[in-house]
């Protein structure tokens, strides 16, 4: 037998898909942290992100506000860079960043004997202005943060800390909530660079222009 197929038109997908998670929620959400939670479980259909997801108590204002300001967004993959709205980022001033590529980047990763991800933390706190960090993949990237938070070379705006597998991921993640910045943080193992796309998209989404 067939199994029957539910008639929705492509341009209402997205809509029948909240609808969808708002009717299976485990539990009622905050209205401020509802719409990032919300766009998580969208992007993974995993409805453990309900539970999951931590948020500091000026998270997500410390975004917006950031957002408002104009601030620049750093990820450690080009997946992730690739999967935030650049269109609705530059109506605010902003744009994205992702040093893994870059040839000084793999050079000092190379000769300090660390990871990619981590160096290119390094040249992040070189950057002036507001920064959010979109963490995704790489636990080092996250640890190397914490490290350059604590020595006071970089004040993040917002550090989302989703990476995903097993070595060193939970606790990378719990150094983060240590660093006294605002933090948006996957924990436990999963997450993912979509889950770091996902989120900032859901802070852009509710971030209005100035007027």
């Amino acid at each position: 037998m067939k199994p029957e197929l539910e008639r929705v038109l492509p341009d209402e997908i997205e809509k029948r898909s909240f609808e969808i998670i708002e009717s299976e929620l485990p539990h009622p959400l905050d209205g401020t942290l509802a719409p990032i939670i919300k766009r998580v479980i969208h992007t993974t259909a995993d409805f453990e992100y309900a539970d999951s997801l931590y948020f500091s108590p000026d998270a997500v204002s410390a975004a917006r506000e950031a957002l408002r300001a104009g601030a620049r967004i750093v990820t450690d993959t080009n997946m992730a860079k690739t999967g935030i709205n650049k269109a609705a980022l530059s109506k605010l001033g902003g744009e994205v960043l992702c040093f893994m590529a870059d040839e000084d980047v793999a050079r000092a990763a190379k000769e300090r004997g660390t990871t990619r991800a981590a160096a290119s933390m390094e040249k992040a706190a070189r950057l002036d202005g507001r920064l959010i960090f979109a963490i995704g993949n790489a636990p080092t990237a996250l640890v190397r943060l914490y490290e350059l938070i604590c020595e006071g070379r970089i004040a993040p705006a917002l550090v989302i800390g989703a990476p995903v597998g097993f070595v060193n991921v939970v606790q990378a993640k719990e150094l983060i909530l240590q660093a006294n910045v605002p933090c948006i943080v996957a924990r436990g193992r999963k997450g993912g660079s979509n889950v770091a796309a996902a989120i900032v998209n859901a802070l852009l989404y509710t971030t209005p222009e100035q007027a």
